[in-house]
């Protein structure tokens, strides 16, 4: 592949490295130019574009992408549909994320043309959530280098999200004088949280006094219509003769190991009883926080063993003790629910491909399409609904009367998307922690898919460009965080925010909401077809 400036009479064939506008067309960045292209771009005075001009041994990003992802082993994994360059792979269930290391790396170590991403051994993982991406660099890279990464990932298993089962637990509280009953109450309640996104369930309570005879007793009874016992003690272990680590051995078990490497849950035993797993449960495990106890717990319901050496290799990573923790359904995490967000409803377009009429004023089911959008905004858990006004702003401002919405006009609209952009940005209230840019034009995105978007944006803390996408395809609206107005103010034309999302290397979170993503209403055709009636 050559990459460079390339004369416009050489560049049919040749993928643009920029986005490039001649008259009323735009060419995006890596389109392939064809024959047609090129005489639009030599029709309006463009000499030269800087592009990539593919070898006869070259395959494209995408192709590449798509080679080396559909030559990987692995299960309950969904490869997404490549664009620029980039295959990413979603978890079809909920489980604990393995990977191939040493096959990462080896892929990794071909050629910096290709790369491969994924999140850390033994992850927790919800269902949809991406666990890892194939990159290719360059718009094209050799097929040889292609394939020599595909011979590395038939050599097993790459990667696998290791699906939770509906295990069956029974727990043990033991007690001593002072322990309050509402204490062990909660940690019922705590427990059966933690099981219930994995269909298990707790079968069995079994309070004993805090002696290792009791103890033994308990769990070979458990154990027998269990897969696994859980033991929380009154007091803390103190020593690997103490009552928990003694009763697993008393009932005829054996102690795996007692004592683990990751703060909280330094306390934790681990063993065996009759074939099924018992657990010392440390203090911590009260709570709903992350511990060690949930590393433990994750890998045994997703059917992982887990061994002393395995518990001995959790010291890296097991500081938890100041780091606030991963997204999962276990307990609300004020900083994230509380992370504002402002909708930006851009609704100043000329509608100039509908041949003259408005089509944020056409009716669906009796409603402008304006209105509609500006509804679902405000229904929505945004904390406010900037609408950004322009063409025909007075009939706009009027299909939107008595919705209590930010209004801001654009008198630069006919200058393109930017200044739309920039308007409503400017609106954005100063504790927003991001912006959810929502076209006026589609009818079909719902209050609840914005909320699913300001969902995934909260769990990312805000750092994420969260952007709504249908069968792995990207599409709008799109979340764009705090970090990304700066920017943005300085946008000309008929441009919106996506190259701004790749140039500044933000992490992107694609989130499926359905059909309604993809559908948008240029067309007088498109509009009829979504159900709209256009009006004078």
């Amino acid at each position: 592949m050559k990459f460079g400036p390339v004369p416009i009479d050489q560049a049919e064939g040749a993928v643009l490295a920029h986005a490039t506008t001649a008259g009323e067309r735009r060419f995006r960045k890596a389109h392939r130019l064809s024959a047609d292209d090129v005489s639009v771009l030599k029709a309006a005075g463009i000499k030269e574009v800087v592009a990539a001009v593919l070898a006869a041994d070259d395959l494209g990003e995408d192709a590449a992408a798509e080679k080396i992802a559909a030559g990987m082993s692995h299960r309950n994994i969904e490869a997404k549909p490549a664009a620029t360059g980039r295959v990413n792979l979603h978890a079809e269930a909920a489980g604990v994320f393995t990977v191939d290391a040493a096959m990462i790396d080896a892929i990794n170590a071909v050629d910096p043309t290709i790369t491969i991403a994924t999140l850390a051994q033994h992850a927790p993982v919800e269902k949809g959530q991406m666990v890892a991406t194939v990159k290719i660099i360059p718009f094209a890279v050799v097929a040889a280098l292609v394939d020599k990464v595909a011979r590395i990932c038939t050599t097993g298993e790459i990667f696998a999200v290791n699906a939770y089962q509906p295990v069956r637990v029974g727990v043990i509280q033991t007690m001593l004088p002072g322990v309050k009953p509402s204490v062990l109450d909660k940690t019922l309640r705590v427990t059966e949280a933690r099981l219930a996104r994995s269909g298990g369930r707790l079968t069995a309570e079994r309070r004993t006094p805090h002696e290792i005879a009791p103890v033994a007793e308990a769990a070979a009874s458990l154990a027998r219509d269990n897969d696994i016992v859980v033991i929380f003690g009154a007091s803390a272990m103190s020593d690997f003769a103490d009552v928990v680590p003694a009763a697993i051995e008393r009932a005829g078990g054996t102690v795996v190991r007692a004592g683990m490497p990751v703060d909280p849950g330094n306390l934790l035993v681990l063993g065996t009883l009759d074939g099924k797993r018992v657990i010392g449960a440390p203090g911590c495990a009260r709570s709903p926080k992350e511990n060690g106890f949930d590393w433990v717990l994750d890998r045994l319901i997703a059917g992982l063993d887990v061994t002393a050496g395995d518990i001995a290799g959790m010291g890296v990573g097991g500081l938890l003790m100041e780091i606030p923790t991963r997204p999962q359904p276990r307990e609300p995490l004020p900083a994230r629910s509380e992370l504002k967000v402002d909708i930006v409803l851009l609704a100043a377009g000329r509608s100039s491909r509908m041949g003259g009429p408005n089509k944020l004023l056409a009716l669906f089911a009796g409603k402008p399409l304006v209105r509609r959008a500006a509804e679902r905004a405000l229904g929505s858990r945004a904390a406010n609904t900037i609408v950004v006004t322009g063409h025909q702003h007075e009939r706009v401002r009027s299909a939107l009367s008595g919705l209590d919405v930010i209004l801001a006009d654009n008198p630069d609209f006919a200058d393109g998307l930017s200044s739309s952009l920039k308007a409503g940005i400017a609106r954005v209230a100063s504790d927003a922690a991001g912006a959810l840019i929502v076209l006026g034009d589609m009818p079909g995105v719902s209050s609840a898919d914005l909320d699913t978007l300001i969902d995934a944006f909260r769990k990312s803390d805000g750092r994420s460009v969260v952007r709504a996408a249908h069968d792995g395809r990207r599409g709008n609206p799109v979340l764009l965080p705090r970090s990304l107005f700066p920017a943005i103010a300085h946008l000309e034309g008929d441009t919106g925010a996506r190259h701004l999302v790749e140039a500044e290397g933000l992490d992107v979170i694609d989130v499926e909401i359905g059909e309604g993503a993809a559908v948008d209403v240029d067309t007088r055709e498109a509009l009829e077809g979504a159900g709209g009636v256009l009006q004078d």
